[in-house]
C-alpha cells in the first residue's frame, strides 16, 4: 500500500512540473481548441486554449509500467493508450484545422468497437475473464460467451462515450472520474488495478491545476476517451457490470441527455434541454456557475461511489 501510495504521489508531481512545458509546446505548435459556435458566450472567450493536454496522462502508463511490468498491467496501459489514439486523432484535426468537428463520429465508433474487441478477446484468452455477470451474492447470470463479447462492446464503447460526453466544463471531468478509480482501487485485489487506479488519480490531480476554471489547457478526447476505456475496462475486468448505472450515473446522465435531446427535437422541433449535454443546461437554466457545477457533478460522483461500495460490499460479496 505504501508503495502505491508512492508511485501516486510521484505521478502527481510529475504531471504538476510537466505541465506547463507540455502548455507552452502546444501553443508554440498553435494545436488550440476551436469553440463550436453554438455553445454559450463564456466558452467562446475559451478559443485559442491549448487542447490535447491528455497527452500528459502518458506519464501515468509509464509510471505504471515501470514499476508493475506484468501482463495485466500491460493490457490497461495498452487499453489506455489505444482510446488515447483514437482522441489524439479527434483532437489534432479539430486543433491543426481548427475543426470543430473532428474526425467522424463512425470512424472514431469503428476503432473503439475493434480495439474493445481485441481487449476482450486478450481478457478471456490470456486472463481468464468469464462470461458470467454476477448479480448478487452467490448467484450469477452465465451468458454464452459470444453474448457476453457482444454485449460488452456495446457496454465498454457506449460507457466510454458517456464520459467522453462529460468532458465539457473545465475540471468536470476529472472532478468526476477521481472518485470512479477510487472505487476501483477499494474493491480491487489485484495489485495491478490498485495501482493503475492511483496512478491514474495522481495523474488527474497533477491536471486539475492546470484544468479546474479558468482551464488554461483542455485534455481533449486524448485524455477523455483513455479515461472512459480504462474505466469500463475495469468494470469489465472487476466484474461489477451489474453497478454500472449507478456507479456510472453522472457519465450516462450526460450521454441520456444528449440522446433525449435529438430524440425530442427530431419529434417536436422542440428542445428538452437548454443544451445538451445536461450540464450546460444548468448554466443556462439556472445561471450555475462552472465551479457550482464541477462541485456537484463530483458530489454526485463520490456519492454514486459510496452506494456502489456498499452494495459490492454486502449484497456481493
Amino acid at each position: 500500500m505504501y508503495e502505491m501510495m508512492v508511485i501516486s504521489g510521484l505521478s502527481f508531481l510529475l504531471v504538476a512540473v510537466l505541465m506547463p512545458m507540455l502548455i507552452w509546446a502546444l501553443r508554440r505548435m498553435r494545436l488550440t481548441q476551436p469553440i463550436r459556435s453554438e455553445l454559450p458566450a463564456d466558452h467562446q472567450a475559451k478559443r485559442g486554449t491549448p487542447l490535447m493536454a491528455g497527452l500528459i496522462l502518458m506519464i501515468g502508463v509509464a509510471t505504471s509500467l515501470q514499476f508493475h511490468p506484468v501482463p495485466l498491467m500491460l493490457l490497461l496501459c495498452v487499453t489506455f493508450l489505444l482510446f488515447s489514439s483514437i482522441g489524439f486523432l479527434d483532437d489534432f484535426k479539430k486543433a491543426a484545422w481548427q475543426d470543430p468537428s473532428g474526425i467522424s463520429g463512425r470512424m472514431k465508433l469503428v476503432l473503439q468497437f475493434i480495439f474493445t474487441g481485441a481487449i476482450l478477446y486478450a481478457l478471456i484468452h490470456y486472463f481468464g475473464l468469464t462470461s458470467d455477470i454476477t448479480l448478487f451474492q452467490g448467484f450469477q447470470l452465465h451468458l454464452p460467451v459470444y453474448v457476453y463479447v457482444a454485449v460488452m462492446l456495446l457496454f465498454v464503447v457506449g460507457s466510454a462515450n458517456a464520459i467522453n460526453f462529460t468532458d465539457g466544463l473545465d475540471g468536470l471531468l476529472i472532478n468526476v472520474a477521481i472518485p470512479t478509480y477510487f472505487f476501483f482501487f477499494m474493491i480491487s485485489d489485484k495489485p495491478e488495478v490498485q495501482t493503475f487506479s492511483l496512478v491514474m488519480i495522481g495523474c488527474l490531480l497533477g491536471l486539475f491545476l492546470y484544468n479546474i476554471y479558468p482551464a488554461r489547457a483542455f485534455m481533449g478526447d486524448t485524455g477523455s476517451l483513455a479515461i472512459g476505456g480504462s474505466l469500463s475496462i475495469l468494470a469489465v475486468i472487476e466484474k461489477v457490470e451489474i453497478l454500472i448505472p449507478i456507479l456510472f450515473f453522472v457519465y450516462l446522465a450526460e450521454q441520456l441527455s444528449v440522446i433525449l435531446q435529438v430524440w425530442y427535437y427530431k419529434r417536436t422541433r422542440l428542445r428538452l434541454f437548454r443544451m445538451a449535454p445536461i450540464h450546460f443546461h444548468f448554466s443556462l437554466k439556472y445561471g450555475w456557475s462552472e465551479n457550482k457545477i464541477v462541485m456537484i457533478f463530483g458530489f454526485i460522483s463520490w456519492l454514486s461511489v459510496l452506494i456502489c461500495w456498499l452494495i459490492w460490499k454486502y449484497l456481493m460479496h
